[in-house]
């Protein structure tokens, strides 16, 4: 009698411990989904026409909560008679919270920029590259045991700038937008 007794109780301890453990975080992170950006190359004041287009990234193992991550995305649309089609290619680092079900997470990342070379005000020629910055974060909310709804936002920096036409000197048009706001959304397959 004591020896099922006790085999009980180490049972019961057991499957207590196991159900506590927490599911191990995913090693990989691919991303796709809708982006938005808050305002067009040339917005200057009175123009403003912001942009819609896709976010795609992956993110690799992490490491002590620290991963690294690769984003793209691009964009469309047009503001003063000129086509708007820029992308983005950045790296860097995405820390993450797990608090419950959810995972919040801050990002940092850099890299180039590019556009078409016709993006200016009424179809002149403009820089094609430009160095991007991105500071940000997000929440994803599991759906099932691989797929997560992702939602974020953040703080995009590009400076493209105009040719002149002459000298194809680059030269800054003063209210050419700089500082962008970036919102996305989408899916996450974690594998």
């Amino acid at each position: 009698m004591p020896s099922r007794l006790f085999s009980l109780i180490a049972l019961l301890c057991l499957s207590s411990a196991l159900h506590a453990q927490k599911e191990a975080p995913a090693r990989y992170q691919i991303y796709g989904g809708y982006t938005y950006l808050s305002n067009s190359l040339d917005g200057v004041t009175g123009s403003h026409q912001p942009l819609n287009g896709f976010d795609a990234g992956v993110a690799f193992p992490s490491w002590h909560s620290l991963r690294f991550k690769i984003d793209v995305a691009a964009y469309r649309g047009t503001n003063l008679g000129a086509p708007q089609h820029p992308y983005f290619i950045m790296g860097g680092g995405q820390y993450t919270w797990r608090i419950g079900r959810e995972s919040v997470f801050v990002e940092g990342l850099a890299g180039a920029g590019g556009a078409n070379q016709s993006w200016a005000a009424n179809g002149a020629i403009g820089q094609t590259t430009s160095f991007s910055s991105l500071v940000g974060g997000g929440l994803d909310t599991p759906l099932t045991r691989h797929i997560a709804f992702r939602v974020e936002g953040g703080y995009q920096y590009s400076y493209f700038a105009l040719e002149h036409s002459v000298s194809l000197v680059p030269y800054r048009i003063p209210g050419l937008p700089n500082n962008f706001g970036r919102i996305s959304s989408g899916l996450v397959w974690q594998f």
